[in-house]
């Protein structure tokens, strides 16, 4: 599976390379104002996750993996139109939500292939391991990329970046293609004799999720702490920058560094699982990493102010490198081989629909209660999430089983 890694490896750096860089060219390259900049992330990333509900059973009852190279090479062509059209002078505004729509349902699209192409091709611990090193690999070009990228945008620019982040899917693909593991990546079988994808189709993995009360729990949970937490990284932002005075180094080192939280977590999740068992371990994780936003609320200036945050989300991301892998695998364990695909796509959207939601609620709290107030009801918030994590272990071949 090397092959495969690399391949992840490849466009997980490409993609925290331009990380920022759409924002900076329409800030940069087209002069545009605030309201477009935010429009170009919330429009992209809504249609796109609307784009792709229709993916899910199209891709179910497909082989996964040229899916997977598909979806690689139409990230490829639609990011590098970009740098082109900026060559010859063409670029417009449009043309960015254009290419952020198209990428952000290719990413879901291959999300949920590569869930199924998993499954399909690795059994038992395999799976298991395969994703913590899936987490311990996304955190390393989490660390990596943004400094290496801020370097290339500050020598070259952000058109250079994105033009990076295309040729790391073009890799993707050919590592991909390289895998071998073709042969167990089967076509499930249609329910019914009809050839053409039903209408009813595009609501099959929300109707499952809802159906299997265990993962209807996880569910409910990650889309209201995903978006909770996504949703205070801009009011976080405002209140480092403007009320503390936080440099814009230390905003970035704010980050960056406990980054190796997550590549931590991913290390420690497997060990954990061997002792306590997958249940423990995934309740467990995923209560601890709602402890840690509210202190957030409670940072002040200076080195101790940065302290608090470096600690907090080293804290937080600890714990989410110990969930993810483990949640993961929980997930694609209680779903049958037939559903993978859909049920991804229908978790996705709508974790990424609750995000975007999320984020405008929390950017109007912010105008009303304050940047520190909007923080401190979001971490407050966050402590009942627990509540929706599965109550028991699952009897049937889910988090009960250890991976």
């Amino acid at each position: 599976m090397g092959w495969l890694w690399a391949a992840y490896g490849t466009s997980a750096l490409g993609t925290w390379l331009a990380f920022g860089a759409f924002p900076l060219i329409a800030v940069q390259v087209l002069h545009a104002g605030p309201a477009q900049v935010a429009a170009l992330s919330a429009v992209g990333t809504a249609v796109g996750a609307a784009v792709a509900v229709p993916l899910g059973p199209w891709v179910e009852f497909r082989r996964k993996r040229p899916v997977l190279i598909g979806m690689d090479l139409v990230r490829c062509v639609a990011l590098l139109t970009v740098p082109v059209a900026y060559g010859v002078g063409v670029l417009t505004f449009v043309q960015l939500v254009v290419v952020a729509t198209v990428v952000a349902a290719g990413d879901i699209g291959f999300r949920a292939a590569s869930g199924a192409y998993l499954k399909a091709v690795l059994d038992g611990e395999e799976l298991f391991v395969a994703h913590a090193r899936l987490e311990a690999i996304t955190w390393s070009a989490t660390i990596v990329g943004p400094p290496l990228g801020g370097a290339v945008i500050g020598v070259l620019g952000p058109v250079a970046t994105v033009a990076a982040d295309a040729v790391s899917y073009l890799l993707s693909a050919l590592g991909i293609r390289a895998t071998g593991r073709g042969g167990r990546d089967t076509v499930p079988r249609r329910p019914e004799a009809a050839a053409r994808m039903r209408a009813g189709e595009l609501f099959d993995g929300w109707r499952f999720i809802v159906s299997d009360a265990a993962l209807r729990a996880l569910f409910l949970n990650t889309a209201l702490f995903n978006g909770l937490v996504m949703a205070t990284s801009p009011l976080l932002a405002v209140l480092l920058l403007g009320p503390l005075g936080f440099a814009p180094w230390q905003y970035g080192l704010a980050f960056a560094a406990p980054s190796v939280g997550g590549l931590l977590g991913a290390r420690l999740a497997r060990p954990l699982v061997r002792r306590f068992g997958p249940y423990r371990v995934l309740v467990g994780a995923g209560a601890s990493r709602a402890l840690w936003p509210v202190g957030l609320a409670f940072v002040g200036p200076g080195a101790g102010g940065l302290l608090v945050v470096v600690g907090v989300e080293f804290g937080l991301i600890l714990c989410c490198g110990v969930f993810n892998p483990v949640h993961a695998t929980y997930r694609l364990q209680r779903t049958p081989a037939d559903r993978v695909t859909r049920t991804l796509t229908a978790w996705t959207v709508t974790t990424r629909g609750s995000t975007a939601l999320l984020t405008a609620l929390w950017g109007v709290l912010g105008g009303l209660l304050g940047p520190r107030a909007a923080l401190g009801l979001a971490g407050v918030l966050l402590l009942a999430t627990p509540l929706l994590l599965p109550r028991r272990p699952a009897p049937d071949g889910g988090a009960g089983r250890r991976p």
